[in-house]
């Protein structure tokens, strides 16, 4: 007992800290800033990690779910040790939305392609989210389409017709394979709507409150689908380095990951989180080519400097507010 209130008490302290981070307006900008850079490059090393379990015994299906109901449990847990707050049925029916869009259809499209293509195609794949994200700025609140950013399209999506192109050549794990990319480029539209969409209700709650219904919410819409193909999965004799893999997974990758980006969403803009999606390649390559669960082509490289330099005229191009502040008198 004694070394349960001991736990209980320094779990209390963490989360206490967390959200008072959260609370501290001065310091909030670089936490958000630190957080957002730490979830994309948890997230990068995920890819190449989450790969190699996915070629040793652990396949997509299987892997999302243990994602999805790891963090459920673990959100749960760490949930009772933070301040609790009163959320209304509206909300709570709000978050079913938010689950499917930012877990349910993200993860399962992500996890599902990655387990198909090759880790650098789905980092790089994760850098059209800024540009999602002003097509939907553009379609939901009406932010005005630039030449710049009409230019930013086209070089982004230029870029991901070269990698799919290669894909589609080579169906090949490590090369690239265009089902995968297909399915990780529908997780970065998901998830830019729900960044789009459900940006208010992210900011009102405190990050366990939020993951803990959002991940109760995909626990209960995925698990009934998936139990008994993990069941049969899960039967089969499986490494150990597999299972630490798949640890790294759930806890960092997932856990870990979704706290740091949810703090980071309570502060910065949806376009700026969505351009830390740059840390994301950078760490994949590099762990993949390490690795060996990846291979890097003059292709890859063509493809990167295209979304890059396409995200990069999509940021920097002018959005509603500043055109009406310069129109102001």
């Amino acid at each position: 007992m004694p070394e349960y209130l001991e736990v209980r008490a320094k779990w209390g302290i963490f989360a206490a800290d967390i959200i008072d981070m959260e609370r501290q307006k001065n310091n909030r900008p670089l936490i958000a800033h630190l957080s957002m850079f730490g979830a994309c490059a948890g997230w990068g090393l995920m890819a190449p990690v989450g790969k190699d379990a996915m070629t040793h015994g652990i396949d997509g299906i299987t892997m999302v779910t243990f994602r999805v109901v790891g963090a459920c449990l673990l959100f749960w847990i760490a949930s009772r040790f933070a301040p609790k707050e009163e959320v209304p049925l509206k909300d709570k029916l709000m978050f079913i939305g938010a689950a499917l869009m930012g877990l349910v259809f993200n993860q399962c499209c992500y996890t599902i392609g990655l387990s198909i293509t090759s880790p650098i195609n789905a980092s790089i794949v994760t850098t059209s989210m800024p540009i999602f994200a002003m097509l939907l700025s553009a379609l939901i609140l009406k932010e005005p389409i630039t030449g710049k950013k009409a230019l930013g399209v086209m070089m982004g999506c230029s870029g991901a017709l070269i990698l799919i192109l290669t894909s589609a050549a080579h169906a090949d794990s490590k090369v690239g394979d265009i089902r995968g990319d297909l399915l990780c480029l529908f997780a970065q539209f998901s998830f830019a709507l729900y960044l789009s969409l459900f940006n208010p209700l992210i900011r009102r709650y405190n990050v366990f409150t939020i993951n803990k219904y959002m991940f109760s919410w995909a626990t209960l819409i995925l698990l009934p689908f998936t139990f008994s193909h993990v069941s049969e999965v899960v039967s089969q004799p499986i490494a150990m380095k597999t299972w630490w893999e798949v640890a790294y997974v759930v806890c960092i990758g997932t856990f870990v990951c979704y706290i740091l980006t949810m703090i980071g969403q309570r502060t910065l803009r949806p376009t700026v989180v969505s351009v830390y999606n740059y840390v994301q390649p950078i760490v994949s390559v590099g762990a993949s080519l390490l690795m060996g669960v990846g291979i890097l082509k003059p292709t890859h490289a063509l493809a990167v400097i295209l979304v890059f330099s396409g995200v990069w005229l999509v940021i920097k191009s002018k959005s509603r507010r500043d055109m009406e502040g310069q129109k102001a008198p």
